[in-house]
């Protein structure tokens, strides 16, 4: 595979409004499709925004009508915004396209990352992305100083996080000792060439999604790299960090088209 090619579109007072980097994603892909440049990845910060995935359901949206730009990417809802780096790796694969080998690799280039920075991650079984652990549940302190066995989040189809106070706010998982959340990956596959990528929590206000059900997940939550080691990190730290990493990965990725299963007639 070719060397891999970064571009630094914007950070802090630069942030990229969300629409500018999309539209910057397409122009992209189009060139890539065509060979005219090589394996792209885009990295940058937005400003605050709420982006919704092709499967997000109403009732994971922010309940005060906070504007949502619907976008054709896989996965469901989550928040952009300062202090978390975005990485939108638009790469050609061979077809059949192996979606879940390419997200793989990029979890893969996260969880390398956070381990330079002394942060111990892994993956979750049935959920994309990249996690911090919590406790077995038999050792959580209970919500609302209820039993986990009632927990209402899992039982109660009526209740919403998104209005029952901070015991139940995605933001304190780790206060409660569940899992959390602390890289999100949503991914489009167009004519074999990838699109979007990945959100890395740095150092932001996770606060912000608490007014949602980041990724439609109602039983965890999100944390950050700076909540998680207790110490302030800043994603000009980390950006190096993940271009590398992403660099090993990617650039000698073993690509090989996704194995079809036939059945016999």
């Amino acid at each position: 595979m070719s060397e891999l090619r970064f571009v630094r579109m914007g950070f802090g007072a630069d942030a990229v409004e969300y629409q500018e980097a999309w539209d910057e994603q397409r122009r992209v892909h189009a060139a890539r499709f065509a060979d005219e440049v090589p394996d792209t990845v885009l990295l940058l910060e937005h400003p605050p925004v709420y982006t919704a995935g092709r499967r997000t359901a109403d009732n994971e949206r922010p309940l005060d009508g906070t504007p949502v730009v619907d976008v054709d990417r896989g996965g469901k809802i989550t928040w952009h915004g300062p202090g978390q780096l975005v990485g939108y790796p638009i790469q050609k694969l061979p077809r059949p396209v192996d979606v879940v080998a390419h997200v793989r690799r990029l979890e893969e280039a996260l969880i390398r990352t956070c381990a330079d920075f002394g942060l111990e991650t892994t993956r979750v079984e049935g959920r994309s992305g990249v996690w911090v652990l919590g406790d077995p549940v038999e050792r959580r302190p209970a919500p609302g100083g209820l039993s986990l066995d009632f927990d209402p989040r899992l039982t109660d189809e009526e209740f919403d996080p998104r209005l029952d106070g901070p015991e139940y706010a995605p933001s304190n998982a780790g206060q409660r000792r569940e899992d959390r959340k602390i890289a999100a990956i949503g991914i489009r596959v167009a004519k074999g060439v990838t699109m979007h990528g990945f959100s890395f929590n740095v150092n932001p206000d996770n606060v912000w999604f608490d007014r949602i059900i980041p990724c439609g997940i109602r039983d965890a939550g999100v944390t950050s790299l700076t909540a998680e080691l207790g110490r302030d990190v800043t994603v000009e730290e980390v950006l190096p960090v993940v271009e590398k990493h992403l660099s090993d990965i990617l650039e000698n990725a073993d690509l090989r088209p996704r194995v079809i299963e036939r059945t016999p007639a």
